[in-house]
């Protein structure tokens, strides 16, 4: 069963109460809500501790808050010195000099309609420690997540099925839909500067992805004499991000909603003993980590969680058929502990959880093909009492 049809119910009879303009699609859109303090800038590191944001390739996004460290303090902090734009926190990414990229990645409250026009808008302060300064910084907007394991500039990589058995990788720059202007370089070491623009969505688009998009003779790299060149590249603050509708009205997205979920249907979902599969849940291979790209989904659990305050559930991992049993009884239960604190850390009563570890030893589909081993590799959650 799919946790967006009682979901969609709950918005729907919240919103009925009062017409508003369409709200900003960005959950934590000024990264101010995160998992634990930053605490140091690792160059081969992964965001994984600011809610709903992450890193789509290997280049090492960074977070910055006033409750950080030395290293990732506001306004001081190893890479700069600058406060927030909003709030107490942002992030930082190369842009660069050279062809090195740090992107920003999150996945909106909701897909894109088609044919609406969406305003974007984000603010980014570049560092004094940088050596060059750049114009191109965008966002991009795709239907699935993009990404890739390098820490290079973010390229479409198509695969072509030539004949039977042969294929061909082509690759291509992304096109952001919006990109900051060529001719003006983001140059500002004290004041915070917006990039914003408009555009038409196609449909779907549901994952924005912000970060330079061009190579790096394509960029307007600049260097400045103000600068420090302490660091080796272009280095940007993000703060303050908004994605808009500007057709759209809150009431338009509540029709819409109760034209495709029924009262009823909600009302059979939840039922003693039911078990939902939460499909987008995403953890570090072979560990128990819980990656930012799981909060649309954990954001869906609490919702329910909160609308009804005395529910309560079991958290249930389950791994593929691969490896010792000993080996994923561990690591099911640990995955499934992670979502539990995870829901604790966001003020869910503890004593309404339990977590359990299933192994193998619960598939839903067969072992022998990835796509199976992948459907197996879950986590659920159970209703024990309403």
């Amino acid at each position: 069963m799919i946790l967006s049809v009682a979901l969609c119910y709950m918005a729907a009879i919240e919103a009925q109460t009062q017409k508003r303009l369409a709200p900003n699609l960005v959950f934590n859109p000024s990264f101010e809500e995160y998992r634990e303090c930053p605490r140091k800038i690792d160059a081969l590191g992964t965001l994984t501790i600011v809610d709903a944001w992450y890193q789509p390739t290997a280049g090492s996004a960074d977070y910055y808050n006033v409750c950080g460290s030395k290293d990732c303090g506001v306004p001081k902090n190893k890479l700069g010195i600058q406060d927030a734009h909003f709030g107490d926190g942002f992030c930082g990414i190369y842009c660069s000099k050279t062809d090195y990229r740090e992107y920003l990645q999150t996945q909106l409250k909701e897909p894109l309609k088609a044919g609406e026009m969406y305003r974007v808008s984000f603010y980014v302060s570049l560092s004094e420690y940088s050596s060059g300064a750049m114009a191109t910084i965008g966002a991009l907007f795709t239907n699935e997540r993009v990404g890739d394991t390098v820490r290079s500039v973010l390229m479409n990589k198509e695969v072509r099925h030539l004949a039977p058995g042969i294929s061909q990788t082509i690759a291509s720059y992304y096109e952001p839909q919006i990109v900051n202007d060529y001719e003006r370089v983001l140059t500002d070491t004290k004041a915070w500067m917006q990039i914003s623009g408009v555009f038409t969505a196609k449909g779907g688009e549901m994952f924005m992805t912000i970060g330079n998009f061009f190579p790096a003779s394509q960029s307007n790299v600049v260097d400045l004499d103000s600068l420090t060149y302490l660091l080796p590249g272009a280095y940007y603050y993000i703060d303050d991000v908004s994605v808009v509708c500007l057709g759209c009205r809150e009431d338009d997205a509540v029709a819409a909603m109760n034209d495709t979920v029924a009262e009823t249907a909600v009302a059979d979902t939840f039922q003693v003993g039911s078990k939902f599969v939460l499909r987008n849940i995403f953890f570090d291979y072979d560990k128990s980590t819980l990656l930012q790209q799981s909060y649309n989904e954990l954001q869906n659990l609490l919702s329910i969680l909160r609308s009804r305050p005395t529910m309560k559930i079991e958290i249930g991992g389950h791994t593929d058929g691969r490896g010792s049993n000993d080996y994923n009884q561990r690591l099911s239960e640990n995955r499934a502990k992670a979502v539990v604190d995870f829901l604790v850390s966001k003020g869910i009563d503890p004593k309404r959880l339990q977590y359990k570890g299933y192994g193998k030893t619960l598939p839903i589909d067969t072992n022998a093909t990835e796509e199976g081993r992948a459907h197996n590799r879950r986590v659920e959650f159970k209703i024990l009492s309403l």
